[in-house]
């Protein structure tokens, strides 16, 4: 199946992959950002804030966007 992964994290890219049927957003955040957590991150699906558990869907656009920028001031 293939959705378009937004990357927001330094590099900025946007590329079609493909991923396995039925996987949620909880395991493509665990493939895709290794080490990192969750909860420093906004994750949306089609634009919008969805739950770990949402099954991806064919088309589905994610970006993955740090809450804060690294040098910023709180």
């Amino acid at each position: 199946m293939q959705i378009l992964y937004i990357n927001n994290d330094g590099s900025g890219y946007a590329d079609y992959i493909n991923i396995a049927e039925n996987t949620n957003i909880d395991q493509f955040f665990a493939i895709k950002m290794q080490g990192q957590h969750e909860e420093d991150f906004l994750i949306r699906v089609n634009r919008q804030p969805v739950a770990r558990d949402y099954i991806l869907r064919e088309g589905d656009r994610i970006s993955i966007t740090p809450r804060k920028i690294e040098g910023a001031l709180c």
